[in-house]
């Protein structure tokens, strides 16, 4: 394993206080990842999964979205950064794309919480990146794992306290367009008992007119060892969010007049959203549960959301939303034949109740009556084992199976215009069968096939036709993903990760909006695609201080069997999808807390529709952050940091919305804009 660790240094004679060292490199045999679920090293993952460390998330960071820490994740494209109303939208291998906000296709957890609910949407606003040590990313199907929407995985994983030193922190961020973030941290860890407490307040003028942000969150966990390798957690994290104003899309030639400019009706109609959400959750390990391991999770989301769409008509929401479950699974090691044999097996139940309302809003911005009352209930149960063989001492074969049935329903209260309620229950196998044969101590590769399914979502299965209910005509995607991989690390600070993929899917779930004066997005099954492609990355640590990492992605992703209204678009491209990214970073630490960082970010271009009439073009982006320690004493750290981004001042859109109506595609994004801030440790 390679370590960075800069010592303590003397300033005016005073020591510094205990600092977590930084971990820039580390080989795959070393890396220990949960998100399989069945605990391994990454050298025995027969999937292709990327691991992200705590200083590329924390360090010299604004910490405002997830966007900058996952840069080097190959495989991965995330749009939507500067629109916090509408929210990050991430692709895994095209999985996602078809999100016009929040997450689709891709399931999220923190802190071993189900972000992601039955219906397989998710929203990321109450992530806390200030106490984030680790993300991992499942780059591929995972419904074997994760059930419903699982086309990739992203878990987060936030600090308990016991993996750094007794401290409080307090850290200052501003920049432009009036960015300003307060947050102030603290852990410690007493006997059986640990800590960490996050608490951040956020207010952002934005760049574009309609685009300001008022944030608080609190994030909270509390660890206690009950001995005998027994643990019990409580996770709880609150967010309000009382303003996030949504600037809506434009025009190409809007965008080229005045990308700062709000879309049509934003302003006049004030669109956002306004959020209150809180999450409890509560964790029990027993690492000695007879010959195995038992864990059991439970957890409760209540959600209060109110949203102003851009258009007239039905477009103000508003849902109280109440999201619960638990999940027990049972870990052991044993001998199968006389060949070591570990499984895991488990059983997963969740129920997402949305009390959703719609009202009218007119031409001239006035809010009239309802136009929808409706309860949607979205009920899943999962069941859930995996196997790990080692058939010899470098071979390992992994196999798993899962089984889910998901009921969602809606009951319809809102009497004038007949009784829309309507119910769909759906029953989905998923598998996986996996080899991983590590041919040298830090070298592997590895094959797998695994299956993911994706039932649309609530709002996905709303009725062009003006019928309420479940729209009967649209299906769950199904896919089937081939991989082949390769990882290791060299003596000489090399390490590298390589995957090929190929993924077909069936009844491709894809957006569109009708004519007319709304945009309201609809939804349809289009037929077969296929996703393929390579995704590599490496990694070298060129001096002890230096370190460069790239990340490349080259893929195809189509449309195989698509025909819509008289039109056929076999052969065409996936919209809203760079083919080509290619990501690089140079980091430099030095002495005393110094640290540089060069980024260079490029985005192939893309289409914004089926008919691949909508052209967006490539572009490069330069971002650069740095800092230092500026006082070190016995009880005192002051660090000062300070990036740049966009360097170049390239024009850019942050967002592409597929198929919409009167082409209103682009979501500009910000020119070169700035950040600096203090950060007082003690």
């Amino acid at each position: 394993m390679k370590t960075l660790k800069y010592p303590s240094v003397l300033i005016s004679g005073l020591l510094a206080p205990t600092i977590t060292p930084t971990v820039y490199a580390q080989a795959p045999a070393d890396i220990v990842v949960t998100s399989p679920i069945l605990e391994r090293s990454l050298r025995e993952t027969p999937a292709a999964l990327s691991v992200v460390r705590q200083a590329p998330i924390r360090e010299g960071q604004p910490r405002l979205k997830l966007n900058e820490s996952l840069t080097q994740v190959p495989g991965l494209y995330i749009q939507n950064q500067e629109n916090f109303a509408q929210g990050e939208r991430i692709a895994i291998r095209g999985f996602g794309a078809r999100a016009p906000f929040g997450v689709r296709g891709i399931t999220i957890m923190v802190d071993g919480i189900p972000y992601t609910l039955p219906d397989g949407q998710a929203q990321l606003d109450a992530i806390d990146l200030d106490t984030a040590e680790r993300i991992e990313v499942i780059r591929g199907p995972a419904s074997v794992l994760y059930g419903n929407a699982a086309g990739g995985v992203i878990s987060v994983t936030t600090a308990d306290g016991r993996s750094q030193p007794d401290q409080t922190s307090v850290r200052m961020t501003g920049g432009s367009h009036d960015f300003g973030k307060l947050s102030v941290t603290n852990s410690g860890q007493d006997g059986a008992w640990s800590h960490s407490i996050s608490a951040s307040a956020l207010n952002y003028e934005g760049y574009r007119d309609q685009a300001k942000v008022e944030k608080y969150l609190l994030n909270t966990k509390l660890r206690r060892e009950l001995g005998d390798d027994r643990s019990l957690t409580a996770i709880i994290n609150l967010l309000q969010n009382p303003r996030s104003e949504d600037p809506g899309a434009l025009t190409a030639e809007q965008g080229r007049e005045d990308k700062s400019q709000a879309g049509k009706f934003t302003e006049k109609f004030d669109t956002g959203q306004t959020v209150d959400q809180q999450v409890l959750g509560l964790q029990y390990q027993d690492l000695s549960a007879g010959p195995g391991e038992l864990r059991v999770n439970t957890f409760y989301i209540r959600r209060n959301f109110e949203q102003q769409l851009p258009y007239p008509g039905d477009s103000r929401i508003d849902y109280d939303r109440d999201y619960f479950g638990a999940r027990a699974d049972y870990r052991q090691s044993l001998e199968l034949s006389g060949l070591p044999f570990r499984y895991v097996a488990g059983v997963e139940a969740r129920e997402q109740r949305d009390d959703r309302i719609r009202r009218e809003m007119s031409f001239s911005g006035n809010l009239q009556d309802l136009t929808a009352d409706e309860l949607q209930t979205a009920t899943a149960l999962g069941v859930f084992a995996q196997g790990d063989l080692n058939v010899t001492d470098q071979l390992l074969l992994s196999v798993g199976g899962r089984f889910d049935r998901i009921r969602m329903k809606v009951d319809d209260d809102f009497a004038s215009d007949g009784n829309q309620s309507g119910k769909r229950t759906f029953r989905e196998w998923s598998g996986s069968a996996g080899l991983s044969y590590h041919y040298l101590n830090t070298h592997q590769t590895y094959a797998n096939i695994s299956t993911a399914f994706e039932t649309p979502t609530f709002s996905e299965f709303a009725n062009p036709s003006g019928v309420g209910g479940l729209n009967p005509e649209t299906e769950p995607q199904k896919s089937l993903n081939h991989e082949l991989g390769l990882r290791g690390a060299f003596d000489n600070g090399i390490d590298y990760d390589l995957s090929l993929f190929w993924v077909d899917v069936r009844d491709e779930l894809i957006p569109y909006e009708l004519a007319g004066p709304d945009d309201r997005t609809f939804y349809r099954n289009a037929g077969d695609t296929t996703r393929k492609g390579m995704e590599a990355s490496i990694g070298w640590l060129l001096t002890p201080s230096l370190r460069l990492d790239s990340a490349l992605t080259l893929a195809s992703y189509k449309f195989d069997d698509y025909r819509s209204g008289g039109e056929g678009y076999d052969g065409n491209r996936l919209p809203g999808l760079p083919e080509e990214t290619w990501n690089n970073r140079l980091q430099w630490q030095g002495l005393g807390g110094v640290f540089a960082g060069l980024e260079a970010l490029y985005v192939g271009d893309m289409v914004a529709d089926d008919r691949n009439d909508v052209k967006v073009d490539d572009y490069w982006l330069l971002n650069v952050r740095g800092g230092t320690n500026l006082y070190a004493g016995q009880n005192l750290l002051l660090k000062g940091f300070a990036g740049i981004r966009n360097l170049t001042d390239r024009n850019h859109f942050a967002n592409v919305r597929i198929n919409a109506s009167n082409d209103r595609n682009f979501e500009p994004e910000s020119g070169r804009t700035w950040y600096a801030g203090l950060e007082f440790t003690f």
